[in-house]
């Protein structure tokens, strides 16, 4: 085989794309449809709670063009870290999912094969003890016996491996539990004889889609053609181009070094890398290369349920109260805290996001004037919900009605968009295990089952 073709439909399995562009796509006759359905982008709240990050409607909608035209070209369809976070219930939810599809349109003689991530907590409790597992990162707590106990599953990006053994069950669908975002592109093209550095770097890219493009997106497809010493990214849609910059940026994005790349047993390097447009609005590339790791380490998350939270979100627009918004926000924290003082103020926080002044960078915003304007949003974090509500309720209520210094009207400081004005967020989670792991190959972690369709 002097090329491998992946088509890659979307950057997030449930964002929609262009059925044109798939149908393009399908036309060049690639060897494989994969697509990424995970990210932990918003935080530990969906792996967490156990929910998708897009709707059933929108992974269905996605999936059944990719299912119905994977059998009808019969190549394989691989969908990465199912469900958002690729624990057990996500995975369960996709392929609940992808067997109404195959029902619904009457496709049968398929394998269906699913890759479980899921990690028994003793065994990262084993890992600890035996100092094989460590906090990725200084700001990773403690992982402590109950902080573990108290963690709702743990889950593990997968490398290639486990995907290339469900290839060689021929298994025509294939769906992955958390997975590293590379790494089901890069099993497929491996399965097929080629180069490893090319096919995670062509991985990197395509598992975003077309964002390697100009205007970038990640709702709309791209193609991915892989040779023996090189790989091309093509867009799909005549309203998008690929470019050396374009491409070569995309090379640098999620990555805390400029040219290294580290993943399950391996570090790409792409310092030597070269991109070459080819002048049909294509980009070849060449140089990626593998470095070796002394270990083979896998990288583990799990969340736990720390809190409540509840929300207001309000406007302002008194130039004399946006002048000194956070003199009053601290006032305002104070009465509520003198109120009730008989609560422990440890048992709640709360919290004010000044949009238009600070709200996106915080204390790292370099302009401190405000506009004519603020959006602002009220946050109480507390043991639980009826405390957060109770809170809540108190500050946005003193808020309202705060006299503070030179204040000229009384009709109210804040504009309410929504009614009821208050909304009671639900569980607060935060990642209890966002570790790595070391393992003894990469296939030691994870049990691969299939189905006959």
């Amino acid at each position: 085989m002097e090329q491998f073709k992946i088509l890659a439909p979307c950057g997030m399995l449930g964002y929609g794309f262009p059925k044109s562009s798939f149908i393009r796509g399908m036309e060049h006759k690639p060897d494989a449809i994969v697509v990424d359905a995970g990210s932990t982008d918003a935080g530990p709240h969906k792996l967490g709670a156990g929910t998708a990050i897009v709707s059933k409607q929108a992974c269905k909608k996605d999936l059944e063009l990719m299912i119905v035209a994977g059998a009808e070209a019969k190549i394989p369809v691989i969908i990465g870290s199912a469900g958002g976070s690729g624990a057990k219930v996500h995975v369960e939810w996709t392929r609940a999912i992808i067997m109404e599809i195959l029902e619904e349109n009457n496709i049968n003689g398929l394998k269906v094969a699913t890759i479980w991530a899921d990690i028994p907590k003793d065994v990262v409790e084993a890992k600890l003890a035996a100092g094989e597992c460590e906090p990725l990162g200084l700001a990773v707590k403690t992982l402590t016996k109950e902080r573990l106990e108290a963690t709702n599953g743990v889950v593990a990006q997968m490398g290639h491996e486990p995907i290339i053994a469900a290839l060689q069950e021929c298994a025509n669908i294939i769906i992955c539990g958390r997975a590293y975002d590379p790494s089901p592109f890069a099993a497929v093209a491996m399965y097929h004889g080629f180069d490893t550095a090319l096919a995670y770097h062509l991985g990197k890219i395509l598992e975003c889609s077309a964002l390697c493009a100009e205007p970038g997106t990640t709702k709309d497809c791209m193609l991915g053609i892989l040779t023996k010493d090189s790989f091309i990214v093509k867009p799909l849609n005549d309203k998008r181009k690929c470019t050396a910059v374009s491409v070569a940026a995309h090379t640098f994005y999620e990555k805390d070094h400029p040219y290294l790349l580290h993943g399950p047993g391996l570090v790409l390097d792409l310092e030597h890398c070269e991109f070459k447009e080819l002048g049909d609005d294509s980009v070849e590339v060449r140089g990626s290369r593998i470095l070796p790791t002394p270990e083979y380490k896998i990288k583990l998350e799990g969340a736990m349920k720390v809190a409540y939270r509840t929300l207001v979100v309000a406007g302002i627009r008194d130039p004399l109260l946006i002048e000194r918004i956070e003199e009053v926000e601290d006032l305002v924290k104070q009465q509520v805290w003198e109120y009730y003082s008989e609560i422990p103020q440890e048992d709640y926080e709360i919290n004010f996001i000044n949009y238009g002044l600070n709200g996106v960078l915080g204390e790292l915003e370099p302009q401190k004037t405000a506009g004519h304007e603020l959006g602002v949003v009220f946050e109480v974090i507390a043991k639980t919900q009826e405390l957060a509500n109770t809170i809540c309720s108190s500050v946005r209520s003193t808020f309202l009605h705060y006299g503070y210094e030179g204040r000229k009207s009384t009709a109210g400081n804040l504009a309410f968009p929504f009614a009821p004005s208050d909304i009671p967020f639900g569980a607060v989670y935060e990642f209890s295990v966002y570790h790595l792991m070391q393992v003894a190959d990469g296939v030691e972690m994870f049990r691969n089952e299939y189905i006959e369709v």
